[in-house]
């Protein structure tokens, strides 16, 4: 049974860049919707081994909260190939992290990487 990986300022960009699809919940102890949301992420990280689920106490890491500008929690972002591709607070239903993992799993990244590539283009 998969389980979730707590991560650090030290282990966080390491995590991102070694895994293809990476699920990272910023949580804290105190928080009543994190609390609500956990059995929701334990589960889904049981059913998809392929995936990294990771966690990351803003309490005992405010640096990566303060590094992805955490506001609110639970804060849930999803990676993959190394690329922030989803990144909203609130707590998710099950059924909706679901649809977010299959979207993040059947998204084109040449075609995302091209649109990053344009986007950084205009930029400069």
């Amino acid at each position: 049974m998969a389980t979730t990986l707590a991560l650090t300022k030290d282990s966080f960009d390491e995590t991102i860049a070694a895994s293809e699809v990476v699920l990272v919940d910023f949580w804290a102890a105190w928080c009543g919707p994190c609390r609500m949301f956990a059995p929701i992420y334990e589960k889904s990280a049981s059913e998809h081994q392929n995936i990294v689920y990771g966690k990351v106490d803003t309490e005992a890491e405010p640096e990566l909260a303060a590094r992805f500008g955490i506001m609110s929690i639970p804060t849930l972002m999803a990676f993959r190939d190394g690329i922030l591709l989803y990144a909203q607070p609130g707590a998710l239903p099950a059924r909706a992290l679901e649809e977010l993992i299959g979207k993040v799993e059947q998204l084109d990244m040449d075609d995302v990487r091209r649109q990053i590539e344009v986007a950084e283009q205009r930029v400069s």
